[in-house]
């Protein structure tokens, strides 16, 4: 097991963990991905964050980096020659790199899906034999161009109605033809934009033009980014997680294979209801975040923050209150998100979905949280873009307006299945 006391690639001593691997009881595989995707963040990301940041670009040399690593491949299983993590395992990972630039986890986890929905995830869903046969040859497929040509995949979701919710089929369209399907559609707040190699789109499958859409005809397609009527538009130019340039993707009779499936027809559908914990992927970014907030906060009043003068400021009783307030609201954060992500698997009863559904919102909401308290505690200079914080706070605004389960849907969801039982309705 990796202790973390390595220096990181830049000479410098790596931050402890997040999740100390002793108290939290982590597997010695947890315990090394998590020291090695720290010390890469800390001694690459770290640097970059605020330039990419700035200019509103995506992270290329960071991809490289993760490519060099081999951990584009941490989510595919080992037996394809990937790394072979499991949900906790990743999410753990992802969460130190989230704390070192926030634009280049919640990338990174639009690839990593790609990797978990067909594997680590597919591996405990309900399939036939002969899906289960079909799946294994397409999902190899899959991993042979991240392993052996270091694609990147993007998971774009949204389309600016209720489909991201799970409420109505999606609008981007996958019409039946010889040999595969043709596309037409959009994904709005896509992720990779322009970058990612293939796009992990979700789309509706229809017979005919005349089909009625069905959520239950989802399809989950790898759509290759110079393929033929793929186009990207629009600006990118946002309050934070700049450099995911999530721009607007459009899909115009593009044609895309049968073999070119990331799950076989009514898998995704399936799979979304049996694993709703795969919905907080997106939250790792945003606890690395909630991390680093508390991090500069306790560096800056030590006088140890890199970039300002050597001026202690820990003495005075308000700035220790806000300090323990803030640890006091990280620590309920850790233990309800670390509680929800270990307990995650397919078929979760009620009290786990509705954890689930309050770590989301918690994470999300108390990331932001967080980092206005650091800036209300440190002051006029925790406000220069010459320092992270600024940034820390920008990025960790973003996470509760995030689809599918934005804090508003937890809420909601929340209140629902604490007061109603499956089936029970007031219109008796």
């Amino acid at each position: 097991m990796d202790d973390g006391a390595k220096v990181t690639l830049d000479g410098n001593l790596p931050d402890r963990a997040i999740f100390d691997p002793q108290d939290w009881q982590l597997t010695d595989f947890e315990a090394d991905l998590c020291a090695e995707t720290r010390r890469l963040a800390q001694s690459k990301f770290a640097a970059r964050a605020s330039i990419i940041d700035r200019e509103a670009r995506f992270p290329t040399e960071n991809y490289a980096d993760l490519r060099e690593a081999g951990l584009l491949g941490i989510c595919i299983p080992a037996e394809h020659g990937g790394r072979g993590a499991d949900l906790r395992a990743y999410m753990l990972a992802a969460a130190e790199i989230g704390r070192y630039c926030g634009a280049t986890a919640l990338t990174f986890n639009m690839h990593v899906s790609s990797c978990l929905w067909t594997g680590f995830l597919a591996d405990g869903v309900d399939m036939s034999a002969a899906q289960r046969a079909e799946h294994a040859e397409m999902r190899a497929r899959h991993y042979r161009r991240i392993l052996d040509d270091g694609a990147v995949y993007a998971q774009p979701f949204s389309e600016g109605g209720d489909a991201a919710a799970g409420k109505t089929a999606f609008g981007t369209t996958a019409l039946v033809t010889d040999g595969g399907w043709i596309v037409n559609g959009k994904k709005i707040f896509a992720s990779l934009s322009g970058h990612a190699d293939y796009y992990g789109a979700l789309c509706t499958e229809l017979a005919t033009p005349d089909t009625r859409p069905s959520r239950a005809n989802t399809m989950y397609l790898a759509i290759p980014r110079d393929a033929e009527g793929v186009s990207v538009e629009g600006e990118w130019d946002p309050l934070g997680m700049r450099g995911t340039v999530s721009r607007t993707l459009i899909f115009k009779d593009v044609f895309i294979p049968h073999e070119d499936q990331l799950m076989p027809r009514g898998v995704y559908f399936n799979a979304a209801k049996q694993w709703p914990h795969m919905f907080m992927t997106l939250t790792p970014s945003y606890m690395g975040i909630a991390q680093a907030a508390y991090d500069f906060t306790i560096r800056y009043l030590r006088g140890e923050m890199p970039g300002t003068p050597p001026v202690k400021r820990r003495m005075y009783p308000t700035k220790q209150l806000a300090v323990a307030q803030m640890k006091i609201m990280l620590e309920q954060t850790k233990s309800l998100w670390f509680q929800s992500i270990s307990e995650a698997r397919p078929n979760p009863g009620k009290e786990s979905l509705l954890r689930a559904w309050a770590a989301q919102h918690s994470v999300m909401e108390n990331a932001n949280a967080i980092a206005q308290l650091a800036i209300r505690t440190c002051g006029g200079q925790a406000m220069l873009r010459s320092l992270p914080l600024e940034r820390l706070y920008r990025d960790s605004r973003c996470g509760a307006l995030m689809l599918p389960w934005t804090a508003e849907l937890c809420l909601d969801m929340i209140g629902k299945g604490a007061l109603y039982e499956p089936g029970e309705s007031d219109e008796d």
